[in-house]
């Protein structure tokens, strides 16, 4: 065993049993061990006394954005992880479009790894993209070390990146099944989208009826049924219509190997509070009303929706403009979606364990990251800080985002990342950046 080089002690240690008073011993950049918080300390062994704040496993984000190389005027590495490390996360996936080129080839993973490997401050891996001409890239960008493949059911928003019909959809699912991949999928009815109303200018109303949530229905009805024909592994991304819920449980229940996730906007603000023209709380698909939002939160409850995650989707302010039909959709999120999370979570009744479970946990499990989401022996040493009762106010010019533009702004939350660890090694505290040392995953 190699010699013990650190302990963390905390009155407030999440784990996957529970949390408890505890410490963790961190050697060669694993755990340990977990044991009593009043067993002996090791001689001569460093031990970080947190007190009563909470020590979470690092979170896990498999939804993110980058954008780097081509558009890192949007986002790039060095400012994307410095996010994700200052909102308690320690390992994202990288989505494969928005940047140029977009993750469609292996050689075009390789200029991605070779953009982010001296940028990252937290660990990254890579999900690779499916579209209609490129089924043939999708075995060697497995056999690279991508954790599965996204595709589109409608536009993407960049022309380099097309949607899948349902024919191509066919396609490239059974070809991901025969090597028991995972497609990962924006599952919006390109029909059902076409047949809204279409009416730009300010009007949140008018936006939300250009994406109505059948729209998702039908899309994931389409999904389960190419799913359960092909018996393939699926996750539905960023869901926001509730109403699309009854269809997802009931395919899991008949053995369909379905999956799905929802996002800190969809869980946090709603229709009813975006104002006319304020289109940083552009995404598609869309905030929904606070009736919608109560079924997604019981739905977490139950276990229908398994992981929470940022879809942090930047872009330059030029790119929100007033018009809600012309302005980018995304919310950029990294840095703040733990404390938005557990701020609405603690108000409905959820635990710090919940939220682990949600950020943590289950977006480890989707990726295949068995190393990563949970404070347990043999796991790295990756852990986040948290002052989970402290409040604070979002200000714009506080973000590590290179794009200071957020939906949050003003906004009271509760939870402040105090430090942030990865690998047994102290990333950031208290504002203050270690050099990058993030490693770049490939599926297990």
């Amino acid at each position: 065993m190699p010699e013990l080089e650190r302990v963390l002690r905390s009155t407030r240690v999440i784990t996957p049993s529970g949390t408890r008073a505890a410490q963790v011993t961190v050697a060669a950049g694993k755990i340990v061990d977990v044991l009593p918080h009043d067993a002996p300390l090791p001689a001569g062994v460093p031990v970080e006394e947190l007190g009563d704040a909470a020590l979470l496993p690092g979170l896990v984000d498999t939804h993110v954005h980058v954008n780097d190389p081509g558009r890192t005027d949007w986002e790039g590495f060095w400012t994307a992880t410095r996010a994700a490390a200052a909102g308690g996360i320690t390992t994202l996936v990288d989505m494969p479009l928005n940047s140029l080129p977009p993750t469609t080839t292996p050689a075009h993973l390789k200029v991605k790894q070779d953009t982010a490997r001296p940028q990252a401050h937290v660990d990254v891996g890579f999900w690779g993209g499916a579209l209609p001409d490129n089924t043939k890239e999708l075995r060697p960008l497995h056999d690279a070390g991508v954790f599965g493949f996204k595709c589109f059911l409608s536009p993407s928003g960049v022309d380099e990146f097309p949607p899948l019909d349902q024919d191509q959809l066919a396609v490239a699912l059974a070809e991901i099944a025969g090597f028991d991949g995972l497609l990962i999928v924006h599952a919006e009815d390109p029909h059902a989208l076409d047949g809204a109303p279409q009416r730009p200018g300010p009007q949140y109303a008018d936006f939300l009826a250009s994406r109505p949530g059948e729209a998702e229905n039908q899309a994931i009805e389409n999904l389960i049924g190419q799913a359960a024909r092909l018996g393939a592994r699926v996750h539905v991304l960023h869901l926001s219509a509730a109403s699309a819920l009854p269809a997802i449980a009931a395919a899991r229940r008949a053995g369909v190997r379905i999956t799905v996730e929802s996002c800190p906007h969809f869980l946090t603000l709603t229709a009813e509070e975006v104002p006319d023209g304020s289109t940083e709380f552009k995404c598609c698909p869309p905030i929904r009303e606070a009736a919608n939002q109560d079924l997604l939160w019981a739905a977490l409850a139950d276990g229908t929706i398994d992981c929470v995650v940022s879809d942090h989707s930047p872009s330059t302010a030029d790119l929100k403009t007033g018009d809600f039909a012309t302005a980018w959709g995304g919310i950029s999120s990294l840095q703040l979606g733990l404390p938005a999370i557990w701020t609405e979570a603690r108000r409905r009744g959820h635990t710090l364990d919940d939220v682990v479970r949600w950020m943590a946990e289950a977006p480890a499990r989707l990726a295949g990251l068995t190393a990563k989401g949970a404070i347990a022996p043999g796991k790295d040493a990756d852990f986040t800080v948290l002052d989970p009762e402290e409040t604070f106010t979002v200000d714009p010019a506080a973000l590590q985002h290179r794009n200071r533009v957020t939906a949050y702004a003003g906004r009271a939350l509760r939870g402040v990342v105090r430090s942030t660890w990865l690998r047994g090694r102290r990333i950031l505290h208290e504002g203050a950046y270690a050099e990058p040392s993030g490693l770049l995953l490939e599926r297990d």
